[in-house]
């Protein structure tokens, strides 16, 4: 009896023993953290598995109620038993030591990691400065290099981790704790969990009494919203394929590449609970919840025994960020004939919210076994023989036993599913083709800007912050070749010719699709309105120019790109798709192309073969920049702040020359004027380029690699990319003035050419397209100015895509043998008749007369100025223009052209033909003294032209 008189007077003083440097139970109380039996945060497994006595150590002193008869919890059932001594993980603590004076003994060489060397590093230690750096940016996860555990002259600990990381995870997390309590005391006693209050104890700086009652009896006023301080690997040597994953791979530390394609909201997760018993008030701490609701099978009382009255505190238990990932196979690893796999992946802490739906990431962490909760209750059980659970208490099946079918009659089903408890991603910046590779340059100093752990640039940054925050993410060595890359000359250029290098030719549309790549920027006016900063850019052209090619590059190249077809999307698969959870019920948004390519490009090839339908439904996201959705309950408007690059063929097949652009495409107006950029890409025959053509393709399949060698190396092109679009160019006043002017001359251009000319008319969009061209350029050359360099080099390239389309050559000859009369009537005078010879004869007998062909554009600028002299003329004079006059003043505007006096007759020839034809176009009509002027009038005379009435003047 004395024993457990003892017991109870020390279970109402427990700082007696504590002081004395003894525990509650009896044993003394070990001075060195890794001898003692139960300080990991995370126990072996909830108290409810076994029915002996808990230990003090595991929760806060005063979470205890005492001083009530029978809650003694360390009192023995029975004075005849003994209690069963807890077996201790010798290899898990040795793994501990190793990995704590591994912590806390590295230094990395500066050489090798790049670090700046300016860097304030607050120790010549990598982890030490890490753990530094976790209080002066209140963070609580440790990032680990698994290339330094390799670099190790043994590789037990490396070999240990890898193949049992689930077992030796507490152990790790507590040399982590030992650590943090050395170097960071004050900061681990704010955020100290229950569980760790041993090994904080049991650390070499609060070794003595005083600090060890002191550290226990603080307590933090909010339990459930503290730091769970835990360890994330990474560059780990192999990433493994979801397909690849096996039970073989349960409980090792792997890394898995994939799609994410579903986000869960972010939801707290109950990691350490505290029970209060319902029938004697007894407070059960920290029983860890093994990815379900877990309570404790039995209350430790001796006197109570109450196995299903429980009440959660939630005020006592601890609580962590949860996301759920749904990640899905890269495309480039899908076997042949096989649909892609999926998996979910469980992110916890501070790691939620890093994978965004649409990005490719590699996630570290180990495979894990949780219940099928989604097989529960499938069609196939007969509804009478299933149980009704639901008043049922929380302790039953609900959320997961993995438990289907009948139990009156013994037939269970287990249904279990693995799933993956992530502790790192990191985003997978490999080009598919490529193996998946983590290359990741740490630096304790600046560790979540080092790994990319940091958000995307947010756009209402200045562009120094933006600036330096991403180069704060290279190491030295890609700093240095950042610098080499903007200070050269031409970088424009050879940008231009290193993009997309195993295509050949196209400088132009390399130059569109560099430019797409910068982007503008976008702006916000006072009253919130968004004015779009990314280029659309739409690729016609013949089979076999490379449009697909140049898609297929653009999505590999960038790590936000989604390619899709134009005949395999629908609109909802294009902008967003509302539909079920399959776990919850409700109705849920499902994203989209679009959306899935926020701040990237969404590639659309065969763009021309979707229906009108679905064509409607990118309008918005291709000028507001979002979309809205109107269903099932849910009004939301999304983000899709994307680029869209198309590729189109022609109708029919092969572009026709003679017509628009429009009418080349099967798209609508206002699809067409939303594009900044039209590129007609035409399959010609010419023999130069043909022979280099074939020589590089055939260069390329027999040299594979070494036939193409581009002056910039992929990685290099997407550093240089990504630090000119942290740029925020502003145009100059010459600039400003420059861009108004060319504005007018396409007004203008548009204008004289009439109506169905131009691939459609100039509007507002194209002047807000050149300004988007300038500023792009000048992020190309990263400079923070837009000069009127830049603003030509746009012009340029709008009016060579937009205005590309040419016209059939015209024939300026009168027509012969049938419209003879006819010409006769239209006023051809004797000179037409002396110019076309025989035009009397048949034609058979005159087949080898050649006829006299200008282009279209030549055509019609003689047409535009000669129209313009008449009506000037008209205008102030109320008289016509003599011929005579007319073909003189022409030829004296053109007069800096001609060289030899043969062009100069060439060209008055030219004119006069020229005048012939516009007559019979209805375009002059021609007057001899008081009237029209006849055909049988052969005599000279003066004739005189002035406008037709038919004639569109403002149309000209």
């Amino acid at each position: 009896m004395s024993s457990i008189v003892d017991g109870l007077i020390r279970s109402d003083n427990p700082d007696l023993d504590f002081a004395a440097g003894r525990r509650p139970n009896g044993t003394p109380s070990a001075r060195n953290g890794r001898n003692r039996q139960r300080s990991s945060p995370r126990p072996y497994g909830p108290p409810s598995e076994s029915n002996g006595a808990v230990s003090d150590t595991e929760g806060f002193p005063d979470d205890e109620v005492v001083g009530i008869r029978g809650t003694d919890r360390n009192r023995r059932q029975d004075p005849m038993r003994r209690e069963v001594p807890k077996v201790a993980d010798q290899v898990g603590e040795k793994v501990a030591e190793e990995f704590e004076i591994f912590m806390e003994n590295y230094i990395e060489d500066i050489t090798l990691s790049g670090a700046p060397p300016s860097s304030a590093v607050t120790s010549d230690k990598y982890y030490v400065a890490q753990i530094h750096g976790l209080r002066i940016y209140n963070l609580s996860t440790l990032y680990v290099d698994f290339q330094h555990l390799m670099s190790l002259p043994n590789n037990t600990l490396a070999n240990a981790i890898a193949n049992d990381y689930y077992r030796y995870l507490p152990f790790l997390t507590r040399a982590l704790h030992n650590l943090i309590s050395k170097y960071e005391p004050r900061y681990f006693k704010e955020h100290r969990q229950p569980a760790s209050t041993s090994s904080q104890a049991g650390s070499s700086v609060t070794g003595n009494a005083t600090s060890q009652a002191e550290s226990m009896g603080g307590k933090t006023t909010n339990q459930q919203t503290d730091k769970l301080f835990t360890l994330a690997f990474y560059n780990l040597p192999l990433i493994s394929r979801v397909r690849q994953l096996r039970t073989a791979s349960i409980g090792k530390l792997l890394s898995i590449s994939g799609t994410v394609t579903r986000t869960s909201e972010v939801r707290p997760e109950l990691y350490l609970a505290t029970f209060i018993c319902e029938a004697c008030r007894s407070v059960i701490p920290n029983v860890e919840q093994t990815f379900r609701y877990t309570e404790p099978t039995q209350c430790p009382n001796a006197t109570c025994g109450n196995r299903q009255g429980w009440r959660l505190d939630i005020r006592q238990s601890t609580f962590v960020d949860w996301q759920k990932v749904r990640i899905q196979e890269n495309s480039s690893e899908i076997p042949t004939g096989s649909m892609p796999r999926t998996m979910d992946v469980i992110l916890r802490g501070e790691i939620v919210d890093r994978a965004k739906a649409g990005e490719k990431c590699v996630f570290t962490g180990t495979l894990i076994v949780v219940p099928d909760v989604s097989q529960l209750g499938l069609p196939g059980v007969r509804p009478e023989a299933t149980r009704d659970n639901r008043n049922a208490p929380r302790g039953g099946d609900a959320g997961g036993s993995g438990v289907t079918g009948l139990k009156a009659l013994g037939v269970r089903d287990l249904t279990y599913r693995m799933a993956f408890l992530s502790c790192m991603v990191t985003p997978d910046t490999s080009t598919p083709g490529q193996a998946a590779n983590q290359q990741l340059n740490g630096q304790a100093n600046n560790i979540l800007a080092s790994l990319n752990q940091t958000a995307t640039f947010d756009p209402h940054d200045t562009g120094d912050q933006a600036q330096d925050a991403y180069l704060q993410s290279l190491t030295t060595a890609e700093i240095e070749d950042l610098k080499q890359m903007v200070h050269s000359d031409h970088i424009y250029s050879r940008l231009v010719n290193s993009l997309a290098p195993m295509v050949y030719g196209h400088e132009i549309v390399k130059k569109g699709l560099l430019l797409q790549l910068m982007g503008g920027v976008t702006k916000v006016t006072p009253e919130g309105m968004q004015l779009r900063g990314d280029i659309n850019i739409c690729i016609v052209g013949d089979p076999s120019t490379s449009k697909s090619q140049f898609l297929k590059y653009i999505c590999s190249f960038l790590p936000r790109a989604v390619y899709t077809s134009g005949k395999a999307s629908s609109a909802a698969g294009l902008t967003a798709a509302v539909l079920k959870d399959e776990e919850t019920g409700e109705f849920t948004i499902e994203a989209g192309a679009l959306m899935l390519a926020d701040n990237g490009i969404c590639a659309i090839d065969e763009f021309d073969k979707m229906d009108l339908a679905d064509q409607v439904a990118i309008h918005e996201a291709m000028e507001q920049q979002t979309i809205s959705i109107a269903k099932a309950g849910i009004q939301a408007t999304l983000n899709a702040r994307t680029s869209i690059l198309a590729a189109a063929n022609p109708v029919g097949g092969r572009y026709n020359r003679k017509t628009t652009l429009r009418a080349n495409i099967n798209m609508s107006a206002p699809i067409m004027s939303r594009f900044d950029l039209f590129f007609v890409v035409l399959d010609e025959c010419n023999e130069v380029t043909d022979r280099h053509l074939a020589e590089h393709i055939v260069s390329i399949h027999a040299l594979r690699d070494e036939a193409v060698k581009p002056e910039f190396s992929t990685e290099q092109l997407q550093r240089y990319i990504r630090f000119a679009r942290t740029f925020r160019p502003v145009f100059s006043d010459e600039a400003r003035a420059l861009l108004v002017e060319k504005y007018k001359e396409l007004r203008h251009d548009d204008a004289q050419g009439g109506v169905g000319r131009n691939s459609y008319r100039i509007t507002v969009r194209q002047l807000e397209s050149l300004i988007r061209l300038s500023e792009a350029v000048a992020k190309a050359n990263c400079v923070e100015d837009v000069t009127g360099g830049f603003v030509r080099e746009a012009f340029g390239l709008l009016r060579r895509s937009i205005i590309s389309v040419e016209k059939d050559d015209v024939e300026v000859d009168d027509e012969e043998d049938a419209d003879a009369a006819a010409d006769a009537e239209a006023g051809a005078d004797d000179d037409a008749m002396a110019d076309d010879g025989d035009a009397d004869q048949p034609p058979s007998t005159q087949p080898a007369r050649q006829k006299t062909k200008i282009t279209y554009d030549k055509y019609m600028a003689i047409l535009n100025a000669l129209v313009r002299r008449v009506n000037d003329e008209e205008s102030s004079t109320g008289e016509g223009v003599e011929h005579e006059d007319l073909v003189i003043w022409y030829l004296e505007s053109k007069e800096e052209e001609f060289d030899t006096q043969e062009e100069v007759e060439g060209e008055r020839e030219l004119v006069g033909k020229c005048l012939r034809r516009m007559v019979k176009d209805n375009i002059l009509m021609q007057i001899r003294g008081e009237g029209l002027d006849q055909a049988d009038n052969t005599d000279g005379g003066s004739r005189v032209y002035v406008l037709h009435p038919n004639c569109a003047i403002e149309e000209m």
